[in-house]
């Protein structure tokens, strides 16, 4: 058969819209947005290369979810917290997060170790030169390849879930991250992935909720939220 003159048949509607979904949601989980961005159909599509009506669908879908707002106009809009939100969102993931890293722990690879050193050494770099998209890259990529070591999707899916309306938040807060001192937003991925090394998986819990605590506290006074209206 000559393949040459063969055609490649169209991806189904389906399937570009579950890359819309996913393109657009990971993007929300890295914290490629802040809080109040407007995400357009146009604007969509001109950054993920796809057509207008996968985008529309993936856009009311996170809409449905509660990833993002919608105006009367029908634009998509990235929320912004308020402050009883935000504390309930910190509240599960301090239960959720250090489950999967209980979870994860007795699974860790050498491979694995080698990746958190590197996403630690990442982030200190980062955090020397004030880059803030690294602070964000390497303390994503941390904490997932971990989360996703727990060989739990379904608990992987609420962490995600959170994070869709925390990263955007973090992100806003960045330059308030990166300013602050280490008492008041510690990061502890260094001592985390110490504890694990060494089979300390309740230390490495300690660590983690640490973490999530204080950083929410600083957050809290660092951020502008929206005002509740009940």
């Amino acid at each position: 058969m000559d393949r040459r003159n063969t055609i490649t048949p169209a991806p189904a509607a389906g399937a570009l819209e579950e890359e819309a979904y996913q393109l657009i949601r990971r993007a929300l989980i890295d914290g490629d947005f802040t809080p109040d961005s407007k995400l357009s159909i146009r604007v969509v599509c001109g950054a993920l290369s796809l057509s207008p009506m996968p985008v529309r669908a993936a856009l009311r879908r996170l809409v449905n979810e509660r990833a993002l707002d919608a105006k009367p106009s029908g634009t998509a809009v990235v929320p912004r917290m308020t402050r009883r939100e935000f504390s309930d969102l910190t509240a599960m993931r301090l239960q959720l997060e250090p489950l999967a890293l209980t979870l994860a722990a007795p699974h860790l690879k050498p491979a694995q170790f080698e990746r958190f050193d590197a996403f630690v050494l990442q982030h200190e770099t980062a955090r020397l030169e004030s880059d803030p998209k690294g602070v964000r890259q390497a303390d994503t990529g941390f904490l997932f390849e971990l989360y996703r070591s727990s060989g739990s999707a379904l608990l992987l899916s609420f962490i995600e879930s959170l994070w869709l309306r925390r990263s955007p938040m973090f992100w806003e807060a960045r330059w308030a991250l990166l300013g602050s001192s280490v008492g008041r937003a510690p990061h502890r991925h260094k001592e985390i992935t110490d504890a694990l090394r060494h089979g300390e998986t309740a230390m490495a819990q300690d660590f983690l909720i640490d973490e999530i605590r204080n950083t929410g506290e600083f957050l809290l006074e660092a951020m502008r939220f929206r005002e509740a209206t009940d």
